[in-house]
């Protein structure tokens, strides 16, 4: 199939290496510096965009390429507050687009493993939740799109806690929230980890990228199923298809 290239940083490159292996030919690449060519030939020849690029640029980078009528899988996160009007359009016709927060498969089990553990924790009031993210250095946005996506879901299946912040310095969390703390260092590519603490024990769960690899692989899988498809969809949709299950992906 045709992949154009939105962003061309370290997931770009890798976007483009894997797209490549996996025998796929790349028609276009734009970054900051040739966003005129999202009226190109070239990016309107694509089966599907890959965009992986700033929350500040993302949402004109989609609607570039809606207007193109190229259908674009969306990595970007930092950006959600503009995800409704985004559905919409989809909804309506004027667009076609898959969003994760993270297209990782193995942060997609870990996600499903999370929404099983929230629901059995329900029942056990003496345990606390809180959740630490650990990116590198240069991610923009904290707390991550896939922290904000697993406190969201603690939230939906948890009665006793009602929302999710990020901790203040020297000041204790109240006990309805789930703090969600961010730690930026190195070259991590993504560490999420989630605690049960009770006066008892801790049960902690966690999920360590050794590299971003398993993003750029799934971002090229999520393209591939995308080709020929209308609407707005999730990695739970693919993930779902493909695994012929229901209920398990979201």
């Amino acid at each position: 199939m045709k992949i154009a290239i939105v962003g061309y940083g370290r997931m770009g490159h890798l976007i483009e290496e894997i797209a490549k292996e996996r025998g796929h030919k790349i028609v276009c690449i734009i970054d900051a510096d040739n966003t005129d060519d999202f009226d190109s030939h070239a990016f309107k020849s694509a089966d599907v965009a890959i965009e992986f690029t700033t929350p500040g640029t993302a949402v004109d980078n989609i609607l570039a390429a809606f207007a193109a009528k190229v259908p674009v899988v969306v990595g970007t996160t930092g950006w959600t507050n503009s995800l409704p009007d985004i559905q919409d359009m989809c909804e309506k016709g004027s667009g076609t687009l898959m969003w994760a927060s993270n297209f990782s498969i193995g942060v997609n089990l870990f996600m499903a493993f999370n929404r099983y553990v929230a629901k059995v924790m329900n029942d056990f009031p003496e345990y606390a939740p809180s959740m630490t993210e650990i990116h590198h250095i240069h991610k923009l946005d904290h707390p991550s799109g896939t922290a904000i996506t697993l406190a969201e879901e603690i939230v939906e299946e948890v009665t006793r806690i009602d929302q999710w912040e990020e901790p203040q310095p020297g000041k204790e969390t109240p006990n309805h929230i789930l703090p969600v703390d961010h730690v930026r260092e190195g070259e991590i590519p993504g560490t999420h980890i989630i605690k049960w603490d009770s006066e008892a024990d801790t049960i902690t769960l966690t999920h360590e990228a050794k590299s971003r690899r398993g993003f750029a692989v799934g971002a090229v899988m999520a393209a591939e199923w995308l080709k020929g498809k209308k609407g707005f969809f999730t990695i739970g949709d693919m993930l779902s298809d493909v695994t012929h299950t229901q209920g398990l992906f979201v």
